[in-house]
């Protein structure tokens, strides 16, 4: 994907390094814009696949751009043809694998939020 430098949150303390950084995209929910922003360059991106907490990052890709440095930028999903294309074909090839670690029923949703609550999920499926 191109990317520099990728830090595995479950080894390392990304807070620690003294790199600083055009783009981070946070793919895992379990930091926020606040702690992201010290490590970003004068005019770094953040992105975030969660909303943050009490959904924060809507608030914050409205209002950073308007000063000019460090921003937020709330990815919205579009669904283009040739993407998921993409996607399968990656998936058939093997290259695309993903991690699940956990399978509810539909009717389990409140134990499976509980569970992402816990910080500790991977991905998981729900199911009718």
């Amino acid at each position: 994907m191109g990317a520099d430098e990728v830090i595995d949150y479950q080894t390392q303390d990304f807070t620690q390094t003294d790199r600083r950084f055009d783009f981070i995209f946070h793919a895992v929910g379990k930091s926020s814009f606040g702690q992201c922003k010290p490590l970003l360059k004068p005019k770094g991106i953040y992105i975030s696949t969660e909303l943050g907490k009490r959904s924060e990052n809507i608030g914050l890709a409205l209002t950073t751009p308007l000063f000019g440095g460090r921003r937020v930028l709330f990815p919205l999903p579009v669904m283009r043809r040739d993407n998921m294309l993409y996607l399968r074909d990656l998936a058939q090839q093997g290259s695309f694998r993903p991690v699940i670690d956990r399978k509810y029923a539909l009717d389990d949703i409140v134990e499976a939020y509980r569970y992402v609550e816990t910080g500790q999920k991977t991905e998981m499926l729900l199911s009718r």
